[in-house]
Parts: C-alpha cells; sequence; structure tokens
C-alpha cells in the first residue's frame, strides 16, 4: 500500500520534529521507584498516535486505510480514560503510579485498566518498530504482526481479533513509510534509536508496576 504525499515538515526535519512531546523528554525519577509524571506521559503518548495518522497516511490515515481506526481509536480511548482521573483528581495523581494506587483505593479501576491498556498498545507499538529495525529487509506488515502475537492478541476475544489482524496488513510499504518520516536518513535513524529507546524503557517500567499486587484489582 502506498502512501500518497505528503506530510511536510521543516528543511532538514523529521517526524519527531512535529511531536508536542516525545517519550525523549518525559523524566523519569529513579529517586522515587521510577515515577513517571502523568502529564509528560500522556502528550507523549497522543503524540505518538500521529505515527498511525501522519506518517502513515494522517493518523488513522497512515497507516494506511479505516482498517488502522480500531488500532488508533483504542489508544486515545484509554488515554482519555487517566486524563479524566488525572483532570478530576489532579494532587492525587501527579505520576502514572500514585493514579493507579490512588484510584485503587477507592475500589474503582477505570483509569487504572486504560492505563493497563494503553501499556499494552504502547508494548505492540515498540516491539514492532524495534523488530523492523533488527530485520531491516521486512516489511512494517509482518513486524506487526509478529508484535501483535506478542502484545495485544492474547488478551483480545475472538471478535476483536479479526479488526486488529485486518489492521496489520493495512500496513504501508516500508520504503513509503520511511519516506514520511522526513529526507534526512541520518537524522531519522538517530532520532529513531532515542525515541523508540526512551519508550522501551517507561514500557517496561510500567508493566513491571502493573505486575505489582498492589497494582491489581
Amino acid at each position: 500500500m502506498s502512501i500518497p504525499a505528503n506530510a511536510s515538515y521543516p528543511a532538514g526535519g523529521t517526524w519527531f520534529d512535529t511531536l508536542r512531546r516525545s517519550f525523549v523528554d518525559v523524566p523519569v525519577d529513579s529517586s522515587k521507584d521510577n515515577a513517571i509524571p502523568t502529564t509528560h506521559f500522556l502528550e507523549a503518548a497522543e503524540s505518538l498516535t500521529t505515527l498511525f495518522g501522519q506518517i502513515l497516511m494522517r493518523l488513522l490515515d497512515v497507516l494506511g486505510s479505516l482498517a488502522f481506526t480500531p488500532v488508533k481509536s483504542d489508544m486515545i480511548g484509554n488515554i482519555k480514560k487517566v486524563r479524566d482521573r488525572q483532570l478530576a483528581f489532579p494532587v492525587e495523581s501527579e505520576t502514572l503510579q500514585s493514579l493507579v494506587l490512588n484510584e485503587l483505593k477507592t475500589k474503582k479501576h477505570t483509569a487504572s485498566e486504560g492505563l493497563l491498556w494503553l501499556v499494552r498498545g504502547l508494548d505492540f507499538t515498540s516491539q514492532a518498530l524495534r523488530h523492523n529495525l533488527s530485520l531491516p529487509s521486512e516489511e512494517l506488515s509482518a513486524s506487526f504482526r509478529h508484535a501483535y502475537t506478542q502484545t495485544l492478541k492474547p488478551h483480545h476475544s475472538f471478535m476483536v481479533k479479526p479488526v486488529f489482524s485486518a489492521a496489520m496488513s493495512a500496513t504501508p510499504y516500508k520504503k513509503d513509510f520511511m519516506a514520511k518520516m522526513g529526507d534526512n536518513q541520518s537524522k531519522i535513524d538517530t532520532e529513531t534509536e532515542k525515541w523508540l529507546g526512551a519508550l522501551e524503557k517507561q514500557v517496561r517500567i510500567l508493566k513491571e508496576f502493573q505486575s505489582r499486587k498492589e497494582a491489581k484489582w
């Protein structure tokens, strides 16, 4: 599937220059059990959703057709669940970890569950991109299918799986995807590694936190 031109970037720029916030810019406080600030993280996650649209055909257009709508919608919906809790209880929700623990004290878990699914979606994205970077000749569709099997698929119902599987087939050709990232390949490679490394680190931290007894419901 080819992608029509063209996302516009500054001269010599890349998709990363268009982000409101990058995962690289999300601070992790190692002195406080790797606390991750809620606002920064949600802004970075929202910026990531443009990967499924601006780079791959403008948000829901990018990863091709309407087939990728459920991927984007799922991520945006889970961001909203976390943000709604943050806006309702800002003092208790300065970090993602404190948001979850304080919500669970109330015997509710709407935002906590939203964060769980958001992390799964981010894990899916990061694994797909990392897999593709490690196999330069592999098409994106194969990398996304591999990542889906490893991340989201075990948690999806038999009705949802075909929808997401169809989305994997809507992934654009790698050469078209890379053309939408910008025209400076060296900069793209450097920025991708930094951004992906930061995303992977935060996903690891949150998965470890969510595996703890006190973060479950």
